[in-house]
């Protein structure tokens, strides 16, 4: 492929890597990755509710990684209060896990802008091989895009098999128990997973270039190979 083609690929395939840096700062800090619905389930028995009068019990709740909101409906009408992870949830979440997901983002982000730096250095540089050549760039795209799956299975994890909206629905809540009653992913999560998706393009496109994938042995020196062996 000629020079000026490889330069708009690695250009694109930049510009790509810092969106998604930039896509997943913006979603570590917000209350998008999930929303949901909490039944105050004490409530609801005390007065036997059901139909139209249990929607008076069901009460919203939405976070991210460091904080977000609820709104407890329990009969009485809706009242919205704060919440922190640090250091206020530590004691009835899975903190290994949410920690860990926490670090996989930095990770993420690091190496995104890492993944950005080397594209545009092979685009307008003068790059080697090993981690400035094209070896470089699939290893840096294969490990942001490793931890954006890693963030994703960790906190599906801890939202599904964990219960994580109910543990912080029951949060120092001594008279009224909350159920579950609707869960959903929201923007920030579909946002790791886009940008996950975007370092395998990045990986498609350093292939489109015209650089074989790692590990893959050229058919030339496999047939001079075994040139080689017959002579001996």
């Amino acid at each position: 492929m000629p020079a000026p083609q490889k330069k708009i690929i690695f250009s694109i395939a930049g510009v790509l890597s810092l969106a998604c840096a930039l896509g997943t700062a913006a979603a570590v800090g917000t209350q998008r990755w999930v929303t949901g619905t909490m039944l105050c389930k004490t409530g609801a028995l005390l007065v036997n509710a059901s139909g139209p009068e249990l929607e008076k019990f069901i009460g919203q709740i939405r976070y991210g990684l460091f904080h977000g909101e609820r709104v407890r409906q329990c009969g009485l009408g809706g009242r919205a209060s704060q919440f922190s992870f640090f250091p206020d949830l530590l004691t009835i979440i899975p903190a290994s896990i949410h920690v860990s997901v926490v670090l996989f983002c930095t990770a993420l982000i690091v190496f995104a802008l890492v993944g950005t730096g080397f594209f545009m250095f092979n685009a307008f540089g003068s790059p080697y091989e090993t981690l400035h050549g094209p070896v470089g760039l699939y290893l840096w795209s294969f490990i942001a895009c490793s931890c954006g799956c890693l963030i994703l299975i960790l906190f599906s994890s801890e939202v599904k098999i964990h219960c994580l909206s109910e543990k912080i629905a029951n949060f120092k809540e001594g008279s009224f128990t909350f159920k579950t009653h609707s869960e959903q992913f929201a923007d920030s999560f579909w946002t790791i997973l886009v940008c996950s998706l975007v370092h395998v393009l990045n990986a498609l496109l350093i292939r489109f270039a015209g650089f074989e994938f790692p590990f893959t042995k050229p058919k030339d020196s496999e047939t001079t190979t075994g040139a080689v062996d017959l002579m001996y």
